[in-house]
């Protein structure tokens, strides 16, 4: 996924009622910008920190900026979870993907189970179809990356509808993506949200299969790397 206008640099002042922070330009100036995060982002809103930020295209949008990269260390960590969807898909249908190749058909925001939608549906003549939902990961504790980094009622409800689906015959995959480099391993984190740790030791009992992919990024693009172990 390569950002269709170059990013603009600045410093993060702060971050505030989860989708607004505050942002020093380098050229001067200072402004608001949309965070496309809902998560705590642990280590990941000091103040000072260096952040990329790209311009809105539709001129009547209310903040003309969105929050897209923060430097951590000596790596970049993307925080838009708006984008993990595109990242994979355009991975899947480039054959980036080893476990999920040889479908015919990639749909996205497919409706399906109990008034969701499926991130990704693929299917393939004489295949069963394969239900896979997305993640977006950027919290780091150690060398490992873990999911979530507050409680999600949502990702549990994602679980049971994918067991759903494999109770179906169908094949039903979660797909990590961890939106940093620096990473050796994933994991859920079990401390963080209890309930979703035995929602995902269930799926994964019950035939869903978990994968995870680190990205690589840049201040142009973020693309699908390398896959991390899952643990646990």
């Amino acid at each position: 996924m390569r950002f269709p206008d170059p990013l603009v640099p600045g410093r993060l002042i702060r971050r505030y009622k989860r989708f607004l922070a505050d942002i020093s330009l380098d050229d001067g100036g200072d402004v608001t910008a949309h965070c496309a995060n809902p998560g705590a982002m642990t280590g990941l809103a000091a103040p000072g920190a260096p952040v990329w930020l790209s311009p809105a295209r539709n001129p009547a949008r209310k903040l003309r900026w969105s929050w897209e990269l923060v430097a951590i260390g000596d790596g970049l960590v993307g925080i838009n979870t708006g984008h993990p969807n595109r990242i994979v898909a355009e991975a899947v249908a480039a054959g980036r993907v080893p476990e999920l190749v040889g479908y015919g058909d990639l749909r996205r925001e497919v409706r399906y189970g109990r008034n969701s939608r499926i991130d990704l549906l693929l299917d393939g003549d004489g295949r069963p179809d394969c239900y896979l939902e997305i993640k977006n990961v950027h919290l780091k504790r150690g060398y490992g990356a873990e999911f979530p980094d507050s409680v999600t009622a949502r990702g549990t409800k994602h679980l049971g509808e994918l067991g759903a689906m494999v109770a179906a015959g169908h094949r039903a995959v979660m797909l990590y993506l961890v939106q940093r480099e620096d990473c050796t391993e994933f994991r859920i984190a079990a401390d963080i949200d209890p309930t979703y740790n035995a929602a995902f030791t269930k799926a994964r009992a019950e035939g869903i299969e978990a994968l995870c992919y680190a990205c690589r990024l840049s201040t142009q693009a973020i693309e699908l790397d390398r896959p991390l172990p899952v643990r646990g």
